[in-house]
């Protein structure tokens, strides 16, 4: 199975954390954000991922050629940053003969069971499958609405005035057709040029599971407070 792992950002908000460390470096109860990911990845069947760079690339790299691990990563190095999107079309061999692929955001921190999400997926035969959480803050999320039978009817990035409460997990499932869709330029982002195109077609998962973007300092805080209890790990 192959995996998208999207960890190119900044880390602004981060800062100084990040002035020398790559977001998905920051560490989170004794380990990277990025060893977390990839225990969650090899637990879920997970054995091949692209995973995209652009500040500080050399530090992730050496990281993984460190970490013993049985997934093979193959480096996108972005020179300028092409968004969410753009990054999937640049990459289209890389999953141009697969049936389905996990598209997953490295800035959060979760134990969502991908597992029972790719299960979900093929039961509903989706294009396009996306795991929902229940915001606290819709408006600062990207906001869907789902009928009686999983169908994402409509999806609004960071909505004015929220229809629902659930958000977007920054967790996908998706087939390569999918890859038509994204316009063809400089930067193109999922939230706001592809999920839209894709209401009424695509099937939404949702999970009470934890999940946090560790984006700020707050949230990077709360992380390192809360992961402990949840997975049992002592820091």
């Amino acid at each position: 199975m192959k995996a998208f792992l999207l960890a190119a950002g900044l880390g602004t908000r981060l800062r100084p954390l990040t002035n020398d460390l790559p977001k998905c470096l920051v560490p989170v109860a004794g380990k990277p954000l990025l060893a977390w990911w990839i225990e969650m990845m090899e637990n879920s069947g997970i054995d091949e991922v692209l995973i995209n760079l652009h500040y500080l690339p050399e530090k992730v790299e050496n990281f993984l050629k460190e970490k013993e691990t049985k997934i093979r990563f193959q480096i996108f190095y972005e020179e300028k940053l092409l968004g969410s999107a753009g990054t999937l079309k640049a990459n289209r061999e890389f999953i141009c003969r697969e049936k389905e692929f996990f598209i997953l955001y490295a800035d959060n921190l979760t134990n969502y069971n991908l597992n029972d999400f790719l299960a979900f997926h093929r039961r509903q035969k989706s294009i396009f499958s996306m795991a929902l959480f229940h915001s606290v803050n819709p408006r600062a999320c990207g906001i869907a609405e789902i009928d009686n039978h999983n169908t994402i009817i409509n999806f609004e990035e960071k909505p004015e005035n929220p229809k629902s409460s659930l958000a977007n997990a920054g967790l996908y499932i998706s087939g390569p057709s999918i890859l038509d869709m994204i316009p063809d330029r400089d930067n193109a982002d999922i939230g706001f040029d592809l999920l839209p195109l894709l209401s009424g077609r695509m099937k939404g998962w949702i999970t009470d599971d934890y999940l946090i973007d560790i984006g700020t300092l707050e949230n990077l805080q709360k992380a390192d407070e809360e992961w402990p209890k949840i997975t049992g790990v002592r820091t």
